[in-house]
């Protein structure tokens, strides 16, 4: 698809980032109109501005606040810590935050949700959930109820969280691990800036900033 060939009154996204995760975020932002159309890609390296990434114009933040100073953005990187340090360069360019939610996710009306946040297809989101800002939520999750994601958490595809899970802020769940349930009383707490390593199963809380892995998960010598 060519971007530069779609209706110029509909609103505009610009996506931060212009990597892997970036091109299925823009992919995802085309089963979301109302969040807008691509308009460009911003890339932190100069080298890579007036080039294009499946048609989409790559430049850097300034020029594109410049130049589409309607656009809203979505922030296209994996890496929790380097989200949120990209999301406040953003805030501070003046952009404000889109949300994209693929139509083929599942949710209930008991979820709290932040800006700028993140839910490819196929997830699906149960009751009484908190998400943070800027989390991301990739193909496949399930997340059942009473969990509180919190802010730029994210969650890699096939990931399984099972009720009562509290997991803190720039938390890294890889693809296909799972978190069993917590207690009313006692939740399993994901510490903030944990990773849990691909296909780990975690059945107990986690220090913040530890990495786990394995099954049961623990931390990596």
């Amino acid at each position: 698809m060519s971007y530069g060939l779609l209706d110029a009154k509909a609103p505009q996204l610009v996506v931060y980032g212009a990597g892997g995760h970036a091109r299925e975020v823009c992919w995802l932002a085309e089963a979301c109109p109302e969040a807008g159309v691509v308009v460009a890609m911003v890339d932190d390296d100069p080298a890579q501005h007036g080039s294009s990434v499946n048609g989409i114009l790559v430049c850097g933040l300034e020029e594109a606040r410049r130049r589409f100073p309607s656009a809203r953005m979505t922030v296209a990187i994996g890496s929790p810590k380097d989200r949120a340090a990209a999301a406040a360069r953003a805030s501070a360019a003046g952009f404000t935050f889109a949300s994209l939610i693929h139509p083929r996710s599942e949710r209930s009306r008991w979820i709290e949700m932040g800006e700028g946040v993140v839910i490819c297809a196929g997830s699906i989101l149960t009751t009484n959930i908190q998400i943070g800002r800027q989390v991301h939520i990739n193909l496949a999750c399930t997340i059942s109820h009473d969990v509180v994601l919190g802010d730029f958490v994210t969650l890699s595809p096939g990931v399984n969280i099972a009720g009562r899970v509290r997991v803190g802020d720039r938390a890294f769940i890889g693809t296909n691990a799972c978190i069993i349930n917590g207690e009313a009383n006692a939740p399993i707490v994901i510490g903030e800036d944990a990773v849990i390593g691909a296909a780990a199963c975690v059945t107990r809380s986690v220090a913040a900033g530890t990495t786990v892995v394995g099954v049961p998960a623990r931390p990596r010598a």
